[in-house]
């Protein structure tokens, strides 16, 4: 930071610590204050210490067990520097096992952390890696396999934030906490006796875990006062299976300067910002009228997410500004992004997804059965024409009228129902292998099935070529790690920097984590 843009920063951090404590307990007296995740920085030896541990977080006046990242719920924002070396110790105290994959990261397949970097229940493992990418905003969180999604739903999930010479000389707002915030939003759904309420059964591996409460940095509609200006936003959808809708309660824009794997060539203007599964943005909102406003998730059409309270826009975090100025500016301009390079002669690789037909059927009964029509998201069970496809309702002719629900449930294994290329994942199979620094052109598919499928591709930050059989939005053009399939093909352009073997090899895999958990993965190998 130079020395200019120091003192104006600290000057900024001053006035606001300087606020009357009277005035900083009237701003959170009708709400909880956003908690931010603690920054956490390598130590002089260049180490990092992350241990997964369970603790108790009360949610609506209960006391729940989860798990978290050194701490009870969640975990910090490891801040990294391009181009220097980071050693990662990380303990495992819980009584299972688990790994830690660097979800956005371009490290070698070895210290990836995907399901075969699992560490037993007590034990360690260190992984150390030289991020060479572009500034962005990544995340960490378990990737065990059958086991991902009841983690991600205990509380296991921390952010990565990566700097670079470029991003620390753009005049944005760089104060942690203060108007540069991270919001983690995730939904939970909790029993009668407080605990989160779990479940990976037919009903969840085919349409995904959800809930009815919206947490934002692990709190119910927290607020967060800040000075009046450029308010920067580091948006994280960490749901199981709840795409999101982001939107300001008042309607004012928002500017998205950077997407999964880093900034924009330019701030894109929007009024709403569709936010899959895993997905992250970087958004900037002007509060310099000090007017108190809201950002919330608007109902999306999503299978089974249009269950109350979500058939109704909810609130993520209040935003209160404050009467001092902020210090950050939107720049018109923000970093070079490479033009597409030729699309000839390029390997082509074609991932399907596909759902068992027999998966899809009984998701759908169990979804109705317990929520109604109104779970489907505008789709009916009755005719082909009103699913526009549905995968399970077209496959094999079945008379869906006829069939017996327990009858079918009688022996089907869901847990390996999920495959891509009609294969469910095979850990000791590897798909195929690509050849290190050469770009491919992957096409994936969800034609024959409406639901949707964020695809995520580690190892990688890639650009859409076409998503779900549209034309790239703005927004969408950059960096990213996670591409829309729903119903249609979307094209990729990939490639690989480091190497991962067949012991420890990449994995591509829809990010509806129950998705993922019944085998809608394949791992691949670079050499």
């Amino acid at each position: 930071m130079h020395r200019r843009d120091f003192i104006k920063y600290s000057a900024a951090f001053g006035a606001f610590s300087a606020l009357p404590l009277w005035s900083r307990a009237a701003l959170a007296a009708d709400r909880p204050a956003l908690p931010v995740p603690e920054l956490l920085l390598p130590d002089a030896r260049n180490t990092v210490r992350l241990t997964a541990q369970a603790g108790k977080t009360v949610f609506g006046g209960k006391m729940a067990t989860t798990w978290g990242y050194n701490g009870s719920l969640l975990g910090p924002a490891l801040r990294l520097t391009q181009g220097e070396s980071v050693t990662v110790d990380i303990h495992n105290s819980l009584a299972e096992e688990t790994t830690v994959h660097w979800h956005g990261l371009e490290v070698p397949g070895d210290v990836d952390g995907g399901p075969q970097g699992v560490i037993a229940a007590g034990g360690r493992r260190t992984v150390k890696f030289t991020p060479q990418q572009r500034a962005a905003t990544c995340w960490f969180h378990p990737h065990q396999h059958g086991k991902t999604g009841h983690q991600v739903a205990m509380g296991l999930a921390g952010l990565v934030l990566i700097e670079d010479i470029e991003s620390r000389k753009l005049m944005l707002p760089k104060q942690w906490g203060i108007d540069d915030i991270p919001l983690i939003i995730q939904d939970k759904r909790f029993g009668a006796d407080g605990e989160i309420d779990y479940k990976l059964d037919v009903m969840s591996a085919a349409v995904g875990w959800f809930g009815d409460m919206l947490l934002c940095n692990g709190v119910n509609y927290p607020q967060h006062a800040n000075p009046r200006g450029w308010l920067r936003l580091r948006l994280l959808n960490g749901c199981n299976a709840r795409s999101l809708n982001i939107a300001a309660s008042d309607n004012r824009p928002l500017y998205v300067i950077a997407s999964d794997g880093g900034l924009l060539a330019e701030p894109v203007k929007v009024t709403e910002l569709p936010l899959l599964m895993g997905e992250r943005f970087e958004v900037l909102v002007d509060t310099s009228d000090g007017k108190p406003f809201d950002i919330v998730t608007l109902p999306v059409k999503q299978m089974g997410m249009t269950v109350a309270p979500f058939d109704q826009p909810q609130p993520i975090v209040r935003i209160q500004p404050v009467r001092i100025a902020s210090s950050g500016e939107l720049p018109d301009k923000l970093v070079e992004v490479p033009a597409l390079p030729a699309l000839d002669g390029l390997t082509e690789r074609w991932l399907q997804l596909m759902m068992d037909p027999m998966l899809d059927m009984m998701g759908m009964q169990a979804l109705m059965k317990k929520y109604g029509d109104k779970a489907m998201a505008g789709m009916s069970m009755g005719g082909h024409g009103n699913m526009g496809g549905h995968g399970g309702m077209k496959h094999g002719g079945m008379d869906h009228g006829k069939m017996n629900h327990g009858q079918m449930g009688q022996g089907f294994d869901f847990h390996n129902a999920n495959k891509i290329n009609g294969k469910a994942f095979d850990m000791a199979t590897p798909a195929f292998a690509a050849q290190k620094g050469k770009y491919e052109k992957w096409t994936i598919s969800g034609e024959g099935d409406m639901m949707l499928h964020p695809f995520h591709i580690h190892g990688t930050q890639f650009r859409i070529l076409s998503e779900n059989g549209q034309p790239v939005a703005a927004h969408r053009q950059g960096w990213k790690d996670t591409v829309r399939v729903e119903g249609a093909r979307s094209e990729v352009l990939v490639r690989f920097d480091h190497e991962a073997s067949k012991e420890h090899a990449y994995m591509a895999h829809c990010h509806l984590l129950e998705h993922e958990d019944t085998g809608m993965m394949l791992g691949f190998t670079v050499a």
